[in-house]
């Protein structure tokens, strides 16, 4: 299914749903898999007011990151999931053919699995690397605040899917424990599309893919929908990347060593990240109550 179908689809929930009530389910299960940590009983997705919640479970399996001359592949997958809603008069987003889509707001994932990745290792800049975790860094990617402007229907689109909000936690044997690259309230602003970019220079524009989509009526008769976006790649390399702080046993101390080591600052344009191999499942209702008994019943 191409994404304009995926948009038109989407869009229009309310009767593609009232359509799937009236005929028989498929022969197997929509795809709800790995939605287990969907934020279901929170506060936020049970308002009345909203017409339209969801879940989403996003798997990242390769792909990597770069700042400014420093290339860290994503050797282990990176999991991104919550919960979505979309109340009356809620925010849209148009494009350039006119359509307009949701911009869903996030829920966070219970017991702090919104994000669920391992260390990355990172070589130090003219460093042999012989020892791990003395002569390499080992960085956590932390969130660093909520997951914002969530447009599923951007797919295809040269925008960004989801805005995510990020910080590195260093770890090294002289580094200490409050060792970061961006803090919450200066975080690396992760924006990728599956669509092309538009990075200042000297970075040039590249396109991500869409991959496979897939939209399946819920197999149980309940108005909810199952959307998989199979071996998309999203890409952004128009962000910027703050200095590092808090770093050394007396920290702060080792701050300029590490900003002149990996060339921090790093302006915009001279960054990137890749998101390969990613697998996203999402579950869309405009009932909590339907989307609950859905997920109960898969």
């Amino acid at each position: 299914m191409t994404a304009s179908r995926l948009k038109s689809v989407l869009a229009m929930i309310a009767a593609a749903t009232a359509v799937v009530a009236l005929t028989p389910g498929p022969a197997r299960a929509a795809a709800y898999d790995g939605l287990e940590n969907c934020p279901l009983t929170s506060a936020t997705m049970k308002d009345p007011t909203n017409l339209q919640v969801g879940c989403v479970r996003s798997v990242t399996t390769g792909g990597s990151v770069t700042i400014g001359k420093n290339v860290v592949p994503f050797d282990s997958p990176i999991t991104v999931q919550f919960g979505i809603y979309w109340p009356a008069s809620g925010p849209t987003r148009e494009f350039p053919d006119g359509s307009v889509a949701n911009v869903y707001s996030t829920v966070p994932a219970p017991r702090g699995k919104t994000l669920v990745a391992k260390p990355l290792q990172v070589s130090i800049p003219g460093i042999a690397n012989i020892i791990p975790g003395v002569t390499s860094v080992f960085a956590q990617v932390e969130l660093a605040g909520p997951i914002t402007e969530f447009v599923p229907l951007a797919t295809g689109e040269n925008t960004p899917v989801f805005v995510l909000p990020v910080k590195l936690h260093l770890f090294n044997a002289l580094f200490g424990t409050k060792c970061y690259i961006g803090s919450d309230a200066s975080p690396i602003k992760f924006s990728p599309t599956t669509g092309t970019t538009s990075p200042p220079p000297p970075n040039q524009p590249v396109t991500g893919d869409s991959g496979t989509i897939t939209i399946e009526p819920d197999a149980n008769g309940y108005q909810t929908l199952g959307v998989g976006l199979a071996g998309a790649r999203l890409v952004d390399n128009a962000y910027a990347v703050p200095k590092a702080n808090g770093c050394g046993l007396i920290p702060g101390s080792l701050d300029a060593l590490i900003n002149l080591a990996f060339g921090l600052p790093s302006a915009a344009g001279k960054n990137a990240v890749v998101f390969s191999g990613n697998n996203t499942t999402i579950a869309l209702s405009p009932s909590l109550d339907d989307l609950t008994q859905a997920l109960a019943a898969s």
